[in-house]
């Protein structure tokens, strides 16, 4: 799968946090540029949780851009959503595959370089490794990994398979994400450092040089 390099995670409380909801968020991210975009939730109730999938999903069609539900492969086919991105104590990459389908995309979160190996087996669509710099928007139980996990992660895979970096990515960051061997940098916080996360989101795929969708 070729990822754009931008990967635009709109999460409900940091959204919230900024006075925007998820969907004009979303909305936001997509006038900028964003193609690829995960929901995030944590704190949501499952009925409310679907409704700003739905939204967002919705709001993706016109311009072509791919959805993601984090944890909830459930919710992620009841949206009509691309695929799921699941954690290590989610439901297992192979069981959301079998609910999903083949064509979904199944992204898996990563910590550690065993975790990266066992990944390597599992039908994933693309792997996430981090936080690469430490995160303030997800307790991942995980000190900062740096760029050196990145490295390996990209280095001894499947090409078809590309890794996404996270955790405490900022623009001026991005860049050396990227020359790491990342295929995309995951930002959650840092689309909101300006008050204008469709201005951010300009920023970023100037920065990165991702002027054209690829999915």
């Amino acid at each position: 799968m070729n990822l754009p390099a931008l990967t635009a995670i709109v999460d409900a409380d940091v959204s919230a946090a900024s006075g925007w909801t998820v969907p004009d968020a979303a909305r936001a991210c997509l006038d900028g540029g964003a193609r690829f975009l995960q929901v995030r939730a944590k704190h949501v109730p499952s009925d409310a949780f679907l409704e700003l999938c739905d939204a967002v999903v919705g709001a993706a069609v016109p311009y072509g851009a791919a959805v993601v539900v984090n944890d909830r492969p459930d919710i992620a086919r009841m949206a009509g959503a691309a695929g799921v991105h699941v954690g290590q104590d989610d439901l297992p990459v192979s069981a959301a595959r079998a609910l999903l389908g083949a064509s979904a995309i199944v992204g898996l979160s990563t910590h550690t370089r065993e975790q990266i190996t066992a990944a390597r087996v599992e039908p994933v669509t693309y792997l996430a490794v981090g936080p690469i710099f430490g995160s303030r928007t997800k307790d991942t139980g995980y000190d900062a990994v740096g760029l050196d996990l990145v490295q390996f992660a990209a280095a001894g895979g499947d090409p078809a398979v590309p890794v996404v970096a996270i955790g405490g990515i900022t623009l001026d960051r991005a860049p050396q994400v990227l020359a790491a061997g990342a295929a995309s940098v995951a930002v959650i916080g840092d689309l909101f450092a300006t008050g204008d996360p469709e201005a951010r989101t300009r920023q970023y795929l100037a920065r990165l040089g991702d002027v054209a969708p690829k999915i």
